[in-house]
């Protein structure tokens, strides 16, 4: 089935929208994106049938296509009634190549079988980092037989609206396969972050956020973040990571801060606790 391009009454009864929580990548780090899509059309609408019922396109700051690696998977049919909206969410950074520091526009096609019509999206802009390099360690990934998997943690920084993030990406040695990058959070340019990988291969991270205030993270060997947690400088002693004689790694230093979610768990629990006979 050929569609053709929208007219502004249709542009006007549905609605295409790319929405972004972050417009600034690190290369190889996520980017997920909401795709927004409202009804106004006064009658029910289905997608979601075929494979390509929404589509992407990605090009450089330069207004060249960038190279799709695979299509963009949006499984899933759904009815989208009048007056509603539907937020479906993917994962761009697999399927483009991103391989450049730069400036990409990011734009989605929504095809509308009921029309024979097509719908394109407002372009929205992302800018993708390269990140300097400030710490990086091998190590191999514990297995129960044969020789261990080598891989690299390492430390990235990036500046952006004035805002100083740390990143932490897990790749092989030769940094050829990158597992996975994430930001650890927001820090201060005059402290150096403190990292140190156990006895189990994790990665045990702390950096300053604030003057007084720090964030204590451990990565599993596959970039999964195990543990996020909050301390404060209260005089005495400096913040900083130590380990016993059984090689546990720990927060020396600090008072213990109970982040939102964690406040929130312990109220819910405690709830549910007093209702008990």
């Amino acid at each position: 089935m050929v569609c053709c391009l929208a007219t502004p009454g249709a542009r006007a009864q549905l609605g295409i929208e790319i929405v972004l929580d972050q417009q600034q990548f690190l290369k190889d780090e996520s980017m997920p994106i909401k795709v927004k899509i409202t009804n106004r059309s006064g009658q029910t609408l289905h997608f979601g049938k075929e494979k390509d019922w929404v589509t992407f396109s990605v090009a450089s700051h330069d207004g060249l296509a960038t190279a799709k690696l695979h299509e963009v998977p949006v499984p899933g049919e759904f009815d989208l009634e009048s007056a509603a909206v539907a937020t479906r969410r993917v994962d761009l950074m697999p399927y483009f190549d991103f391989g450049q520091p730069g400036r990409y526009t990011i734009g989605a096609t929504l095809k509308v079988p009921e029309w024979n019509q097509e719908i394109n999206s407002k372009p929205t802009q992302v800018e993708v980092v390269r990140g300097t390099k400030i710490w990086e360690q091998e190590f191999g990934v514990p297995v129960k037989q044969g020789s261990p998997e080598a891989r690299k943690y390492m430390l990235q920084q990036a500046q952006f609206l004035k805002q100083l993030t740390l990143y932490v990406r897990v790749s092989d040695p030769d940094e050829h396969r990158t597992f996975r990058v994430f930001p650890a959070g927001p820090m201060v340019s005059f402290n150096r972050p403190e990292a140190q990988v156990d006895k189990e291969s994790k990665l045990h991270l702390l950096f300053q956020t604030g003057p007084r205030s720090f964030t204590y993270n451990v990565v599993t060997p596959d970039g999964e973040l195990v543990l996020k947690q909050l301390y404060d400088h209260a005089g005495g002693p400096s913040v900083r990571l130590k380990s016993d004689a059984d090689g546990f790694i720990f927060v020396s230093g600090g008072v213990r801060r109970m982040r939102a979610e964690e406040a929130g768990a312990l109220s819910i629990t405690n709830e549910v606790q007093t209702r008990k006979p």
